[in-house]
């Protein structure tokens, strides 16, 4: 039998732990392709990380790298650790010197950003994710968790799904199939069923004012509404003033039978972000009509 002698199991440790190193980095190097196209390659997670969208900061902080985070954007409220941290401005205002200064590891914002470019020229790595559906929910957070190297990142989706599918099992017969508005916008922009908010309000058995040919947000006119005759309208309250005397309104059912949710800023903001907390948004919605169809004491 073949001995290895100390000597030579000294000049062969450091070999072996370099192998093993070596096999571990290939075994957690990923490849992310964002929405634009462009692969960035991780050979470990990154440990300073920017996000310059509401969605993007909660999911990065429901996957466990809250503590990651070293600025986010203006509107980013939730969870309120993110209270804490330098907020970088908006779409029109992101505040590019400051970033720079913090010295991220990874930078996530949204496609239509306008500051892209001008980051990744100044040396800085990029990603860009945006969800507008629930599959691009799915898709941001499989991304997302990759990055991280979140075993299971699809957890979070799980979540989701049960929470909008027990929204739907507390929702009265007599809502089932009521005819819906939901005012994103006073323009007004309505969210139409190709987007995540519309999904929703299909997961909850509602059907939707707006044609999918339509698009996830589209503009549309006043006067549209009062042609569609919803039953039940869906509003921020911050858009809300003055909705009953709106021209020709007076004849919309559901003005007539005051069936309107208004939503506070705080549920606007879940409502309106499509992320971690889309079945919370679902319950918001199914309380309100719950109130309105009678079943108030229901719970999800």
């Amino acid at each position: 039998m073949q001995y290895i002698t100390r000597p030579l199991l000294s000049l062969l440790l450091p070999l072996l732990l370099a192998l093993a190193s070596g096999l571990g980095q290939a075994q957690t190097r990923v490849e992310i392709k964002d929405d634009l196209g462009q692969t960035t390659h991780w050979s470990q997670p990154p440990l300073r990380i920017i996000t310059l969208l509401p969605s993007l900061t909660e999911t990065v902080c429901e996957l466990g790298a809250c503590d990651r985070l070293v600025g986010v954007d203006r509107y980013s409220n939730h969870p309120a650790a993110v209270n804490k941290l330098p907020k970088l401005g908006g779409l029109d205002d992101t505040q590019v010197e400051t970033i720079v200064a913090l010295k991220p590891d990874v930078v996530l914002l949204a496609p239509s950003s306008r500051v892209t470019e001008r980051l990744r020229s100044l040396g800085l790595t990029v990603i860009t994710l945006e969800a507008k559906s629930y599959a691009d929910v799915q898709r941001v957070l499989a991304k997302i968790g990759a990055l991280l190297q979140v075993k299971d990142a699809q957890a979070v989706w799980r979540r989701i799904d049960a929470l909008v599918s027990a929204a739907a099992q507390s929702l009265p017969a007599q809502a089932r199939g009521s005819l819906v508005y939901y005012e994103v916008d006073r323009s007004p922009y309505a969210a139409g069923p190709v987007s995540f908010m519309g999904e929703t309000m299909a997961r909850l058995g509602l059907r939707n004012i707006i044609k999918p040919e339509m698009g996830p947000f589209p503009k549309i006119s006043p006067e549209y509404v009062v042609r569609a005759n919803p039953q039940l309208i869906m509003i921020g309250k911050r858009n809300a003033d003055g909705l009953f005397q709106r021209p020709g309104w007076e004849r919309i059912p559901a003005i007539l039978d005051k069936r309107v949710c208004v939503f506070d800023a705080l549920q606007s903001d879940v409502l309106a972000r499509p992320g971690p907390r889309m079945g919370e948004a679902a319950q918001i919605m199914a309380q309100c009509l719950r109130q309105h169809y009678g079943q108030q004491h229901a719970k999800p």
